[in-house]
């Protein structure tokens, strides 16, 4: 039986053979920020967070960048070539807060530069929790500010990309301040860092075995002094020893053995990490009497309260002081000695952030859809939002999660 196929169905058999085009989610449109970065007035902070070629890069992806007149001179990042990356130039904080909506800054503002900053706007800048007051958090609320510090930005797998670079930083460079200060024309020990044939190596002892205590070790041993480790997290001692090899003791924080290292050491560096706001003081007043004439503390964990019982803080023109006859170095910028590699290390890290925010159309979209940068916020328009900074100021907060609960 011969069945007969009409025309229309032809064309409906033949259509559906067809390759088809298929539609695309229509991409969201960028939202473009207007950042601005200050000079830095406060602690000879010599650091910035952009450098000219990030400028250039952020300019290209639509941003606006303004830059205070000034600004890259500590960093040796001078004015004309962040103008030839496409950025404007300022010539006063005020000028510059009222021309951008993102404030890039090392330091965080003073109270003057709060008042200066258009409402609504976002900061991200360190916290230095250790030398702010409540005042601070109610100026930064009043102004229906959001907040982010360095020191609690996380990233994808859970560490911390900005106070790991600067603590690579710090780490590395408290030996060249203790070789500084043990030699003859600083009226010091008068011993070389590390050791010869036939002298006796340096000694040296580090509390905390974080970021900054392991490249202080790798670089100590490098110069061939003797290391000691204390910390009272076995997997980081662990872990250092690992990396670092035999030739370093590790021990947890027991205070005979702590005294003991004390005692006989030339070099003794703080880098403990703070947990919940401010660094716990581990060596008291009495073991620092005990320690040699002429010997060094570095205090690398001064800006979040210290880890020496006489410890206080310091500047880079005034960076030392004696107690006990103990030469004590308390700046909390240590980075800032090397403002060129500093800031370049920042720029490294916050420029894909930026890029980032914008694909998601704006820095609220990143807070809310990624929790490694919503654990940076501290206040979000107008409302404290970190716990333990609350508790310790006495002052009251609300729960992030609540906001992006609302915006679902």
């Amino acid at each position: 039986m011969k069945i007969e196929i009409s025309s229309e169905v032809k064309a409906l058999t033949s259509e559906a053979l067809l390759p088809k085009e298929q539609l695309l989610e229509v991409q969201t449109k960028r939202k473009g920020f207007s950042i601005c970065v200050p000079r830095e007035i406060q602690m000879q902070e010599n650091r910035l967070c952009l450098t000219p070629e990030a400028t250039a890069l952020l300019v290209n992806n639509g941003h606006e960048v303004s830059i205070e007149a000034g600004a890259g001179t500590g960093a040796k990042f001078k004015d004309n070539l962040y103008s030839e990356a496409g950025a404007k130039i300022c010539y006063s904080p005020e000028e510059l807060y009222k021309s951008g909506d993102v404030i890039l800054k090392v330091t965080p503002p003073s109270l003057e530069e709060i008042e200066m900053i258009e409402p609504g706007s976002t900061l991200i800048s360190a916290l230095q929790l250790s030398q702010l007051k409540g005042d601070y958090f109610t100026a930064v609320n009043k102004r229906k500010i959001t907040a982010v510090a360095f020191e609690m930005i996380e990233d994808v797998v859970g560490s911390m990309p900005i106070v790991r670079a600067m603590s690579e930083i710090a780490g590395n460079t408290v030996l060249l301040i203790a070789a500084e200060y043990l030699n003859s024309r600083n009226n010091g020990r008068g011993i070389i860092m590390g050791g010869v044939t036939g002298v006796p190596p340096t000694k040296i002892v580090i509390i905390g075995a974080g970021t900054v205590g392991e490249y202080a070790a790798r670089t100590a041993l490098g110069l061939g002094a003797e290391v000691k480790v204390f910390d009272n997290h076995l997997y980081k001692l662990r872990r250092m020893k690992q990396r670092l090899g035999n030739m370093l003791f590790t021990s947890t924080i027991d205070y005979a053995n702590l005294s003991d290292a004390l005692n006989r050491a030339d070099v003794v560096i703080g880098a403990i990490r703070a947990e919940d706001g401010l660094t716990p003081c581990v060596v008291t007043e009495e073991m620092v009497s005990t320690m040699k004439s002429d010997s060094i503390i570095i205090d690398v964990s001064i800006d979040q309260g210290g880890c020496f019982e006489t410890s206080r803080m310091t500047t880079h023109t005034d960076p030392v002081f004696k107690k006990y006859d103990v030469i004590h170095y308390c700046v909390p910028n240590i980075a800032s000695r090397v403002a060129h590699t500093a800031t370049t290390a920042l720029s490294n890290i916050l420029t894909p952030m930026l890029i980032r925010g914008a694909e998601l159309g704006g820095l609220e979209d990143l807070i809310f859809t990624k929790d490694w940068f919503m654990k940076g916020v501290y206040c979000f328009k107008g409302s404290l939002t970190n716990k333990n900074i609350a508790r310790m100021l006495n002052m009251r907060h609300k729960d992030l999660a609540l906001f992006k609960m609302a915006r679902m």
